[in-house]
């Protein structure tokens, strides 16, 4: 294939537009924030779970609570009838035996309600400060997650628009090749990833590879305009002052 040296050389302008797009291409999928995203909503989730438990607990406890203090007030009420009954006199002597035997007994079923509704509200307290440490961190969680979230979208938004400008610039770049060339340049780019490199002191800058004596010798005896290709990557090696032929 044939082509303009001034041409060829244009080509090491489009490669690195191309190698622009590819660094951003890249870096969208391997922006940091994005694991750190992930990581931040398996923690916040985790927090999340952590506090829907302790809340649960919390219901369980209050609704443990107010079973107590109705039993407890089932108790008094009981006590409250006996004394009056005592109080009233109009009672036989086995009845009132009855009666004093029944209040010791209350009682001591009062003490023992009060002393468990008195356990049951000291853990209470401790696991409504259970949630509100719970909340703090679940809030500090989010607030994690949202800053991660707001550099991811900054940072793509950078890469946008970067995109966005060297697709513009490489749309009005290629308009300067010839068809069969850069279509050879395209073909080479899609499956090598680099469709052109300038070849530098006798080395591909595609591979890095440096030509052995016989395939630098065809390169240096082709002519100018004569498109070559490295053997080793295809890549197209475009001439200039620096590649030592």
């Amino acid at each position: 294939m044939k082509a303009d040296p001034a041409v060829q050389r244009r080509l090491l302008d489009l490669a690195k537009v191309d190698a622009e797009l590819s660094r951003v291409t890249h870096r969208r999928r391997t922006l940091p924030e994005i694991a750190e995203i992930a990581e931040a909503e398996k923690q916040f989730r985790a927090k999340q779970d952590a506090l829907t438990t302790i809340e649960t607990t919390l219901g369980d406890l209050n609704r443990e609570v107010k079973r107590q203090e109705t039993e407890i007030d089932q108790v008094r009420a009981r006590e409250e009838r006996d004394r009056k009954l005592l109080q009233a006199g109009s009672v036989g002597a086995k009845q009132l035996t009855d009666l004093e035997h029944e209040l010791a007994t209350l009682g001591r079923r009062r003490a023992a309600l009060e002393d468990d509704l008195l356990e049951l509200m000291e853990r209470r307290e401790a696991v409504e400060a259970d949630i509100q440490h719970a909340r703090v961190s679940l809030d500090k969680a989010q607030e994690a997650l949202s800053d991660a979230a707001r550099r991811r979208d900054s940072a793509l938004a950078d890469l946008e628009s970067t995109e966005t400008k060297r697709t513009a610039d490489r749309k009005l770049m290629v308009t300067q090749f010839p068809v069969p060339l850069l279509a050879l340049y395209d073909r080479v780019r899609t499956h090598k990833g680099i469709g052109a490199a300038l070849l530098q002191s006798r080395r591909c800058g595609a591979c890095r590879i440096e030509l052995d004596r016989h395939a630098f010798a065809q390169v240096k005896d082709s002519p100018a305009d004569e498109v070559v290709q490295c053997e080793e990557c295809d890549a197209i090696m475009v001439r200039t002052g620096e590649s030592g032929l």
